[in-house]
């Protein structure tokens, strides 16, 4: 991860951006589509299932201070 205008941003994942997250009495993150993220990592070669573990343990589990990335799954679209 890379601070960008003191937000962290995720090298490689320009394209999983979906906006900027905002939280009261906190600076603002940047916002990933999860599912964007995954697809990401399945297209680098790796199984649904270790794209989602890895997810876990090294993005959503990466704490890097008040700017750090927030991840949403969206709703399915009925």
């Amino acid at each position: 991860m890379t601070a960008t205008s003191e937000m962290m941003k995720m090298d490689g994942f320009d394209h999983c951006i979906i906006g900027t997250a905002m939280r009261f009495g906190m600076s603002d993150s940047l916002c990933y589509d999860y599912e964007k993220v995954v697809e990401t990592n399945i297209k680098r070669g790796m199984t649904r299932r270790e794209a989602e573990d890895w997810f876990g343990y090294n993005m959503l589990g990466a704490w890097v201070g008040e700017t750090t990335p927030v991840f949403v799954m969206l709703r399915e679209k009925k």
